[in-house]
């Protein structure tokens, strides 16, 4: 299954006076996510956010690494 057969919508949360967004329960079960677990928070386009748990960071250093090396060869090849 891939990431964009599992896109779901979780509901709304408000933004709190200190800054602060409490992610809705489903939303963390899912992800698995427990108390003070570091996040990214993603900047998508103007007015858009996304968070990401710190360790698929690493998992996604990897796939750009992987995708480089095939660009990087098909530039080599087509020259």
């Amino acid at each position: 299954m891939s990431l964009h057969d599992k896109q779901l919508f979780y509901g709304t949360t408000t933004l709190g006076e200190k800054g602060q967004v409490v992610i809705p329960a489903e939303a963390r079960e899912s992800m698995k996510l427990k108390k003070g677990e570091k996040l990214l928070v993603f900047s998508m386009g103007k007015g858009m956010l996304a968070f990401s748990k710190l360790e698929n960071l690493a998992k996604f250093e990897k796939h750009m690494t992987e995708r480089l090396e095939a660009i990087r060869k098909a530039v080599k090849n087509a020259k």
